[in-house]
């Protein structure tokens, strides 16, 4: 008798939800080879006299237009009956319809070639989809559920992996659109492995030419990452359905690529596990894991609801994005994935690149996530200064994440405890969060005189902390080599300048640009890039060398004063054959050591 009543629930329920989706969609891929596959959708309960229909320009996680409409042809639409509708095309992203029954059909091709995750795949090896690259939608069902039935390549062995709720055989569902474009999903033949937290199921899908006994390795090292994660928030999120996928790619066709989705990330590399993506593939998997708190529950105000007709905008990806990077190897290293001299090592050239940018002068950390909808996989065609006028939000929150957590030590406070609270009044009650909302909630964590400094003079403006103190606490010297000179340009084997010269350097102050070509150095034909480095590094700062060189086809001279190589070192006290006292082995050990109990 229960067996029965449980069967009739089941039955009943999966009706209800049928009868309730008003976007139904059936996908196959017998062109796949030729990367096409055909899409059949159905749009129902249709009110308004003239429906539109489009495909969306943006996909959640970018910032940009992507354009997606580039990608389909040979639409035709029908009404209930099949009877072809006549449509119009009121601008290039979508069709509207006057003369319908309350239904609409549409069947297109989709071309799809690029593995990652923003755009969609389909070869002989997967069907590799990202939602908003792959369907079209009605705007005006927005809020009504949704269906999509995958007919696998049963001859490629396929299955499915998704995010999104399954109804029955290759049927999945979601509660309304934007549940559906935030579900990635992999149809192949992958293998899969899964793990209990709490109550909650781990799965990792993995579509890869390697062994399983590869996977295996690589999943325990998954797993210490995930659990290293969730003891920064003291628990997981309580994901929709109990459960959490990863959909990795790790095959010769797809693009280097990570993005995050509430219940699911999707993760792609062209290097193979047996190819040192055992160890160089996990910073993805740990930067991804990261944001199913911090930008998918813990979400800036600006990018909820997300638009899929325009580009989102956002002041907060130096934390959204940037805060999740620096917990990126810092998870690692805490794992036992990185030692801690690789992980000192990995902050380097970032540290570089943040605290020598002549960047901050024009923006701050906000203002340059600000900058995300020109630079996040974004393409244009003409030449811009961003080596002089743009940070990287992942890069400069990276640092102020340092910086914040460091400073937060000092005062026997640290940077989880932060994030915890940001969870606990945000993320948990997923609730938006503005700017003002972390600067309030630090002066709450640290006390009203921190945390105001902290953001007036770190977030607000573009200052830099006392990161050479910071460091010394933890058993870290930061160094420079101010002796060694500096040129400030990149130079080919063809002589070429192959960059913008960056402001304030020796070659910028002497009016060398990019595609300037040198003939000689203080009198002595150019050979080569190697002989012109080793030249600049046999001289000192302050000395002055004549450049002669080719600009648009005309012979030019300047002369260039050479200054002081600002690169700094970063290295554990140990290497440098320094002391390290108890105090600050006992700091570095709170900072990275594991949290696990």
């Amino acid at each position: 008798m229960r067996r029965i009543l449980f069967v009739f629930l089941f039955v009943f329920s999966s009706l209800s939800i049928t009868a309730q989706v008003a976007s139904t969609y059936t996908i196959s891929f017998e062109n796949a080879a030729h990367h096409e596959a055909v899409v059949e959708a159905d749009f129902t309960n249709l009110k308004e006299k003239t429906v539109e229909f489009r495909m969306s320009r943006t996909s959640p996680g970018r910032y940009a237009l992507h354009e997606f409409m580039k990608n389909i042809y040979d639409v035709k639409v029908t009404d209930g009956k099949g009877n072809a509708l006549k449509t119009s095309r009121p601008d290039p992203y979508s069709w509207t319809v006057s003369e319908h029954d309350g239904t609409i059909k549409v069947k297109y091709i989709l071309f799809a070639n690029r593995g990652g995750g923003t755009y969609s795949q389909i070869d002989d090896t997967h069907a590799h989809l990202n939602m908003p690259a792959t369907f079209i939608y009605v705007p005006e069902l927005e809020d009504k559920p949704m269906e999509v039935t995958f007919k696998v390549r049963e001859d490629l062995n396929w299955k499915v992996a998704t995010q999104l709720k399954h109804v029955e055989g290759h049927t999945y569902y979601a509660k309304n659109l934007q549940y559906f474009m935030d579900s990635p999903t992999e149809v192949s033949h992958f293998s899969k492995r899964s793990f209990q937290v709490n109550g909650q199921t781990i799965h990792f899908v993995l579509h890869h030419n390697g062994t399983e006994a590869e996977l295996d390795e690589y999943f325990s090292r998954v797993k210490k990452i995930v659990l290293e994660e969730e003891q920064v928030y003291g628990e997981l999120p309580k994901f929709d359905y109990g459960e959490y996928t990863f959909l990795v790619c790790y095959i010769p066709n797809a693009s280097g690529d990570g993005m995050e989705h509430r219940n699911s990330t999707i993760v792609t590399n062209t290097r193979s596990l047996a190819d040192g993506g055992m160890d160089s593939n996990l910073g993805t998997v740990a930067h991804e894991f990261f944001h199913c708190w911090n930008v998918e529950r813990i979400r800036p105000d600006a990018l909820e609801p997300f638009n899929f007709e325009e580009t989102n905008m956002s002041g907060e990806l130096w934390f959204a994005e940037g805060f999740t990077s620096y917990y990126t190897n810092l998870t690692l290293c805490r794992a036992g994935l990185m030692s801690e001299e690789k992980y000192v090592k990995s902050i380097t050239g970032t540290f570089n690149y943040v605290w020598n940018s002549p960047a901050r002068q024009f923006f701050n950390p906000i203002e340059m996530s600000y900058q995300a909808p020109f630079v996040d996989a974004a393409r244009s065609v003409d030449p811009v200064n961003r080596d002089n006028t743009f940070i990287s939000y992942y890069s400069y929150g990276n640092m102020l994440g340092l910086a914040l957590d460091l400073s937060l030590r000092q005062n026997g406070l640290n940077l989880d405890d932060y994030m915890k609270l940001v969870w606990k009044k945000y993320g948990k009650q997923e609730k938006p969060y503005t700017v003002e909302d972390l600067h309030n909630t630090l002066n709450e964590y640290a006390g009203e005189t921190f945390g105001s400094h902290f953001f007036k003079n770190y977030i607000y403006k573009s200052g830099m902390p006392d990161m050479k103190m910071l460091l010394n606490s933890v058993g870290v010297s930061l160094t420079q080599n101010l002796d060694k000179p500096d040129f400030g340009g990149p130079v080919n084997d063809e002589g070429f300048i192959s960059k913008n010269t960056i402001i304030g350097t020796a070659a910028y102050n002497a009016g060398l640009e990019e595609g300037d070509k040198i003939l000689k150095v203080i009198g002595t034909d150019f050979t080569s890039s190697n002989d012109f480095n080793a030249l600049i590094n046999s001289l000192k700062p302050n000395d002055i060398i004549t450049i002669e060189y080719e600009r648009f086809g005309l012979p030019k001279q300047t002369k260039v004063t050479l200054l002081p190589n600002t690169t700094y070192s970063l290295n554990l006290f140990e290497i440098n054959n320094q002391k390290l006292s108890v105090k600050q082995k006992a700091a570095r050990k709170a900072w990275l050591g594991s949290k696990q109990k």
